[in-house]
């Protein structure tokens, strides 16, 4: 069942708490990615170890890396290393017959080389069935910024085939509890897209909800008890420096920004039931869009911030409206099923992601806004929280591995999938990053 919509249905805590506060810590913590499901349509590449002319090893396997990022991506099904033909570090040393034998599609050389304090690192990417090289570079980078590198060649060689802007440069905010009852710790993390490079930015003795991206990438919008009641506050993910919002008597929940930046919308029971408002960031007013006796809650924006899409149950079950950002009229949008909650839209506006609900369970799942068709991505039974990569060929979304929290990831078309678990115990409440350069 969708996070947000539970927590407002059930009493906001009672739920949130009992699937939250399993055996974990609030210390750094690594997510370790586990593939779940691998997709038949997979494109084959040959990642080659990059050479290293300095002496020892490096700390991080660049090509390890950027192969593995290519996998989860669910796009493309690297060549495990015992497959390789050969271990050419550049384009001049690939033989295109031998790679072919082994079936490989696109095939990826490079070499690494000391540069004083820092490493000067080449790569290309060949076309095999072409014969041709498709792209090289040279950059330049320190010992604690090999991740980061080898996230920026991921990019490069998944736009460069596939003509979509690659996500694996970007970050991902998750909440993590540890305790239960009086001894329950609550912490905000930030890490790289895969899991790694995991920093607190947060820790509370009460709970944490609904982190949300600024669309710069450098503030998260969440939901904190820690005055006693809900509130919304902005954190600068870096500096730490925050600002207080809301703190109104009820509920203060769900923010979700503005494609610009400039606003907020959230979920506020300050006049009674929860509705939809809009705050403006600069001048702090509010403007109320929705008027009705049913539960309103979980706004996004539409990606030309034009409207919002919002969870009522007006129909006397939980579905998605859809109404003008300066108010007016909601429309029904989602009519399949009697479950449909946590919309969020794919970078286009074209596809509308949402948790839904069958007899197996709740699930994400995704509405064409054109034909209105669903179709469910995932097979697990406790799905919520769904956010949308910012290149759209990913979701991200919290989900049950035994008694554990996890998170879990799908493509966009449900061929792949894999979770994120925590080494310590349970993780949920996942936001991706926008684009950060």
């Amino acid at each position: 069942m969708s996070q947000g919509w539970k927590t407002l249905a059930a009493g906001w805590l009672v739920s949130l708490v009992g699937l939250m506060c399993l055996t974990t810590t609030a210390k750094a913590q690594n997510l370790t990615i586990e593939i779940t499901r691998g997709s038949d349509q997979a494109t084959p590449i040959a990642v080659v170890p990059f050479e290293f002319s300095g002496q020892g090893g490096l700390p991080q396997d660049v090509a390890q890396i950027v192969s593995d990022d290519l996998e989860h991506s669910g796009q493309f099904s690297p060549l495990s290393r015992s497959a390789l033909v050969s271990l050419p570090s550049s384009s001049e040393d690939v033989f295109y017959d031998d790679w072919k034998r082994v079936d490989a599609r696109y095939l990826v050389v490079g070499k690494i080389e000391p540069q004083g304090d820092q490493y000067r690192i080449q790569y290309e990417l060949m076309d095999i069935l072409g014969g041709k090289r498709m792209l090289g570079e040279t950059l330049t980078s320190s010992n604690g910024n090999l991740r980061a590198s080898a996230h920026y060649i991921s990019d490069q060689i998944f736009e460069a085939i596939t003509g979509i802007r690659g996500a694996f440069s970007t970050r991902i905010a998750y909440v993590s509890a540890s305790g239960a009852g009086d001894n329950a710790r609550y912490a905000l993390y930030v890490a790289d897209a895969d899991g790694y490079n995991s920093q607190q930015i947060l820790s509370s003795d009460d709970p944490i909800l609904s982190p949300a991206w600024s669309p710069d990438g450098q503030k998260i919008a969440y939901v904190s008890f820690e005055s006693g009641n809900s509130a919304i506050y902005v954190q600068n993910a870096s500096t730490g420096e925050r600002v207080r919002l809301t703190s109104f008597r009820g509920i203060n929940g769900a923010p979700a920004w503005s494609p610009d930046g400039s606003k907020l919308a959230m979920s506020l029971s300050k006049d009674g039931q929860p509705e939809i408002y809009v705050m403006n960031l600069a001048s702090r007013q509010l403007t109320r869009l929705t008027n009705n006796s049913a539960i309103e809650t979980e706004p996004d924006w539409t990606p030309d911030g034009q409207s919002l899409i919002f969870t009522s149950d007006r129909s006397g079950a939980p579905q998605l409206y859809r109404m003008s950002a300066s108010g007016g009229q909601a429309q029904r949008v989602t009519f399949t099923g009697n479950y449909n909650s946590d919309g969020r839209f794919s970078p286009d506006g074209k596809t509308l992601f949402m948790v839904t609900r069958d007899d197996s369970g709740y699930h994400v799942a995704k509405q064409d806004m054109d034909t209105s068709r669903v179709t469910v991505l995932t097979d697990s039974r406790w799905d919520e929280s769904p956010s949308v990569a910012p290149n759209g060929t990913m979701i991200i979304f919290a989900t049950q591995q035994g008694a554990q929290g996890v998170l879990g990831a799908v493509s966009s078309d449900g061929r792949a999938s894999f979770r994120l678990p925590s080494a310590q115990g349970d993780v949920r409440e996942p936001a991706w990053s926008p684009f950060l350069n």
